[in-house]
């Protein structure tokens, strides 16, 4: 049960984070910005943004098993990645004199986030939940599309990021609460 409250609580923690933090931080622009400058070395929201990224990394890192038991050790194996990889991206904060380091973090975890629902789906057919295995398909492609958007697109990076990382965060918590209603 300890697992499941991590695909909760560590998503949640992280959309928490920058969701407060983009109202109490000066001259930043949600639409505009990337999360990581809320975890920037001087930025005021750098303790908040940074809890978030290691809530979302100790909860998604803890909930990692049971994703690849309950569907594929792929799925385990992608959860995984993108926890150590957000992990990364905590420890090396933009402005640090690291940013090519947090940009590879940053981009392996976009990968590993938008493979998560996708790796989940034919499972999820199989199951007989044909229905279920589709949105997780879709899902995976607006994650995809979005994030990969993040690449090309400018004045509207931080709206992109949040869309495409916001609806696998979706996913992970309603996986988690769907293991905790299987449980009772």
């Amino acid at each position: 049960m300890l697992q499941e409250f991590g695909g909760v609580v560590g998503p949640a923690a992280f959309v928490t984070a920058w969701a407060v933090g983009g109202l109490r931080a000066e001259s930043y622009s949600p639409v505009e910005d990337a999360i990581s400058r809320l975890a920037a070395v001087d930025a005021s929201t750098h303790p908040l943004m940074t809890a978030g990224f290691v809530g979302f990394a100790v909860g998604v890192g803890a909930y990692a098993p049971m994703l690849g038991q309950r569907f594929d050790t792929r799925s385990g194996v992608a959860a995984g990645l993108a926890a150590v990889t957000t992990l990364g991206v905590a420890l090396t904060p933009l402005d640090a004199g690291v940013d090519t380091l947090h940009g590879i973090f940053a981009g392996t975890g976009y990968v590993a986030m938008a493979a998560l629902p996708a790796l989940a789906a034919p499972c999820l057919a199989t199951e007989g939940r044909p229905r279920a295995a589709t949105v997780a398909r879709g899902l995976a492609l607006v994650a995809a599309g979005c994030l990969l958007a993040t690449t090309v697109t400018a004045g509207t990076h931080g709206m992109f990021q949040r869309l495409g990382l916001g609806v696998v965060d979706g996913w992970i918590i309603w996986t988690a609460v769907q293991a905790l209603r299987a449980e009772r």
